[in-house]
C-alpha cells in the first residue's frame, strides 16, 4: 500500500480531527460558560442534596473575574437553553446526508463548521437580546452541525480504502472527544481569568480559521486533489471499484427494510443513552449523592473523555490490523468491538451505583465506563461504510436521528426518576442506561453484517426486474 506518512487521505483525517475538535468544543463551552452567566441566587434551587455522603472540604474561593454580564434565568429556562442545540441538531441528518451525496461532503461540512462558529461568535450579543434569541442561535448551531458526521461519512466513502477505514475514521471522529476533554477546563479557565464571553469569542474565532484551511486543502475526491499523488489516488481507486454504486436514485425501501441498518440504529441509540446521561448528568451526580463538586475540578470532568479519545485511537489501529494482517472478518471485528464498547460500559455504570461514597472509585469507574465506549467507534459507528458505502453519509444521517433521541429524552428522564436524590433513585438511572447498552449490543451482534449490501451496488435494480 501507499506510505500512510504526508499523504493526502491522512492529511484529510487530521484537518477533518481538528475540525471535530472544534464541533464539540463549540458544543459543550456553552454549558461551562452558562455557570458564570446566570445569577447565583437564580439557579439555587431548593436544597435536596442526599445527606448519605459527608461533604468534602470546597477549596479556598479565589476571586475571580466577574465583570461579565448575568442573567436571571431559572432552571428550567437553562434546561430549554442547553436543550434547544438538539432540536436543531435532529432536522439536518438525514438532509446532511443527503445532500453529501448530491453535492459531496467538502462543502458541506466546511459551512456546517463555518456556520457554526459565526452563530458561536454571536452568543454574547443574543444573549443580551433576550433568552428567545439565544435559544435560536444555539437551534441554529445545531442545524450547522446536523450535517457534519453524514458529510464525514461520505467524504470517507470516496477517501478511505477498506483495510484502513478503522484507522482513518477513528483519526477523524476521535477529534470530538478531544474537544470535550480540552474546551470542559479550558472554557473554565477563560470564564475564570477573563469573561465568559471570550469562551465563545476564542473558539468562534479559531472555527473560522480552521474553515479557510478546509476550503484550500481538502478535496471531495481523489479524483479532483491538487496535490495527491499518482500511485496513492490509483490505490485509493482501484480498492474501491467494486464497492460504489453509480445510480443516481437513492434506493430508500430496501435501504429502510434493510436488518444491517437497523441493527445499527438500534446499537447507536443505546450508546447514546449511556453516553448523553453520563454527558448531562454527571457532574449533578457527583454534587448532589457523592457532594463533590465536579465543576470545581474540570479536569476530573474531562478524564473520562480523554480515555475514551484514547480508546478510540487505539482501537481503530487494532481493528485494521486484526483485518489485514490476521484475515479476521469484517463483520466479526465489528461486533466484537461493539461487544466490548456497550457490555463493557454497562457493567461499570452498574457498578459506578454501588460504591457507596468512594468518590476515588466513581471516577475510576465513570472513566472506564466512558473508555470502553470508544471501542464502538471500530464497531457499529464505522460499519455504515461497510453495508453501504455509496449511501454511507445517509445511513448516518439516518442512524444519527434516531441516536439524537437520547439526547433530548434520557437527561430529562432521569432528572424526573431523582426527585429526592436517593441512592436509591441514581442506580435505578443507571440500570436503565446499562440495560438499554446491553440490549443494543445484543442486537447488533444477532443483525449486523459486514457486507456491501446487494441494494449500494450498482445494477441492483436490473437483478430484480
Amino acid at each position: 500500500s501507499v506510505p500512510a506518512c504526508c499523504s493526502a487521505r491522512y492529511n484529510l483525517a487530521l484537518l477533518a480531527c481538528f475540525g471535530f475538535f472544534l464541533l464539540y468544543a463549540l458544543r459543550v463551552n456553552l454549558s461551562v460558560a452558562l455557570v458564570d452567566m446566570v445569577e447565583p441566587n437564580t439557579s439555587l434551587a431548593k436544597n435536596t442534596t442526599s445527606n448519605v455522603c459527608p461533604e468534602h472540604s470546597s477549596a479556598i474561593n479565589v476571586p475571580r473575574n466577574t465583570t461579565g454580564q448575568k442573567y436571571s434565568w431559572d432552571a428550567d429556562t437553562q434546561g430549554w437553553i442547553l436543550g434547544s442545540f438538539f432540536y436543531g441538531y435532529i432536522i439536518t441528518q438525514i438532509p446532511g446526508g443527503y445532500l453529501a451525496s448530491k453535492i459531496g461532503g467538502k462543502l458541506l461540512l466546511g459551512f456546517g463548521i463555518f456556520g457554526t462558529s459565526v452563530f458561536t461568535l454571536l452568543t454574547p450579543l443574543a444573549a443580551n437580546l433576550g433568552v428567545g434569541y439565544l435559544i435560536a442561535v444555539r437551534a441554529l448551531e445545531g442545524l450547522g452541525e446536523g450535517v457534519t458526521f453524514p458529510a464525514m461519512h461520505s467524504m470517507w466513502s470516496s477517501w478511505a480504502p477498506p483495510l484502513e477505514r478503522s484507522k482513518l475514521l477513528s483519526i477523524s471522529y476521535a477529534g470530538a472527544q478531544l474537544g470535550t476533554v480540552v474546551s470542559l477546563p479550558l472554557s473554565g479557565l477563560i470564564c475564570y481569568y477573563m469573561n465568559w464571553v471570550y469562551v465563545f469569542y476564542i473558539f468562534g474565532a479559531l472555527g473560522v480559521l480552521w474553515w479557510f484551511f478546509w476550503m484550500f486543502l481538502v478535496s471531495d475526491t481523489p479524483e479532483t486533489h491538487r496535490s495527491i499523488s499518482h500511485a496513492e489516488r490509483e490505490y485509493i481507486l482501484s480498492s474501491l471499484k467494486d464497492q460504489l454504486s453509480t445510480q443516481k436514485s437513492v434506493p430508500w425501501r430496501p435501504m429502510l427494510e434493510s436488518l444491517p441498518l437497523w441493527a445499527i440504529v438500534v446499537a447507536h441509540f443505546s450508546y447514546n443513552w449511556t453516553f448523553y446521561t453520563l454527558l448531562t448528568l454527571l457532574p449533578t451526580y457527583m454534587k448532589e449523592i457523592l457532594r463533590f463538586d465536579a465543576e470545581e475540578n474540570g479536569f476530573l470532568s474531562a478524564l473520562p473523555y480523554f480515555g475514551c479519545w484514547l480508546c478510540i485511537i487505539l482501537s481503530g489501529q487494532i481493528a485494521d490490523y486484526l483485518r489485514e494482517k490476521q484475515n479476521f472478518s469484517t463483520v466479526c471485528v465489528r461486533k466484537c468491538f461493539t461487544l466490548i464498547g456497550m457490555i463493557g460500559p454497562a457493567v461499570f455504570l452498574v457498578a459506578a451505583g454501588f460504591i457507596g461514597c468512594n468518590y476515588a472509585l466513581a471516577v475510576a469507574f465513570v472513566t472506564i465506563s466512558t473508555t470502553l465506549g470508544g471501542f464502538c467507534t471500530s464497531g457499529y459507528s464505522i460499519n455504515h461504510l461497510d453495508i453501504a458505502p455509496s449511501y454511507a453519509g445517509i445511513l448516518l444521517g439516518i442512524t444519527n436521528s434516531f441516536a439524537t433521541i437520547p439526547g433530548m429524552v434520557g437527561p430529562v428522564i432521569a432528572k424526573n426518576l431523582t426527585h429526592n436524590n436517593t441512592v436509591g433513585e441514581w442506580q435505578m438511572v443507571f440500570y436503565i442506561a446499562a440495560s438499554i447498552n446491553l440490549f443494543g449490543a445484543i442486537f447488533f451482534a444477532l443483525f449486523a453484517s459486514g457486507e456491501v449490501q446487494d441494494w449500494a451496488v450498482s445494477g441492483y435494480h436490473l437483478h430484480r426486474n
